[in-house]
């Protein structure tokens, strides 16, 4: 359909390397409108000495307002980061607001683009505003769900509700996220792909960006599908009656 927005989802992406630049490729070459991560975007440790390598050396091109040494950025802000564990770091991520240009230190945010209006969690237990179901950041989001006009509504966060990888379920963002009025459900963390149903609404673990690669390890209920064996990252293409998620390996497969 002529109204379809593309956009990319990466996650746990930021350790530079040929992994890291194959996945990099693969989403310019769909040319997407926007990209969104779900965190980890500075290994190892969010330092100021490794952030412009680990993101605008591959990613300065969707950044604004872009300040690194990579080349030039973009007119406007195509880039969506969501902070993770990486991100906060040594420094309270820091270095993460600062590069990403926030008007002030706050971990979680929203931004509405065509069909989809996306809020953007900060999942990190070192979050001020709290991380439960009752804090003052979900809050916000049953707040900011209940009056959006959008669609859709897509919720974006580093650490998985759900998960089957290393890391596993992280119990304490099982929001009531369906009732609050989310329709998808995107996180990393675990480096892996998987594709979960629980509360009627699909879960994404998206954390092949680059960095390393993880086990399956005990199934969650509700797994459809699980993916380890490359590097990769999510094509989605939406309009305002239907959305597609797509994950692509970084051959294109």
């Amino acid at each position: 359909q002529t109204d379809n927005n593309v956009f990319a989802v990466i996650g746990d992406y930021g350790s530079a390397g040929q992994n890291e630049a194959d996945v990099a490729n693969l989403v310019k070459s769909w040319n997407p409108g926007f990209i969104v991560t779900v965190g980890d975007n500075n290994y190892p440790n969010g330092a100021a000495s490794t952030i412009d390598e680990n993101i605008g050396q591959y990613y300065h091109d969707f950044i604004y307002p872009y300040n690194g040494k990579y080349g030039a950025g973009a007119p406007y802000k195509k880039f969506f980061p969501a902070v993770g564990n990486h991100d906060w770091g040594i420094n309270d991520a820091r270095q993460y607001f600062k590069y990403f240009s926030f008007f002030n230190e706050r971990g979680y945010y929203d931004f509405i683009n065509g069909p989809v209006h996306f809020f953007i969690l900060n999942s990190d237990p070192h979050e001020p505003d709290g991380t439960s179901a009752d804090s003052k950041q979900a809050k916000w989001l049953k707040s900011g769900l209940a009056l959006s006009t959008s669609a859709f509504n897509i919720v974006v966060m580093h650490h998985p509700p759900y998960s089957s990888g290393l890391h596993g379920s992280t119990s304490y963002m099982q929001w009531p996220f369906k009732s609050w009025g989310a329709d998808v459900i995107l996180s990393g963390h675990d480096h892996l792909y998987e594709r979960i149903i629980a509360d009627d609404i699909p879960y994404f673990v998206n954390g092949l960006g680059g960095a390393s690669l993880y086990d399956v390890r005990a199934i969650v209920p509700g797994s459809q599908v699980r993916f380890n064996q490359d590097y990769g990252a999510m094509r989605v293409e939406a309009n305002s009656s239907s959305m597609k998620f797509q994950f692509f390996t970084r051959t294109g497969i």
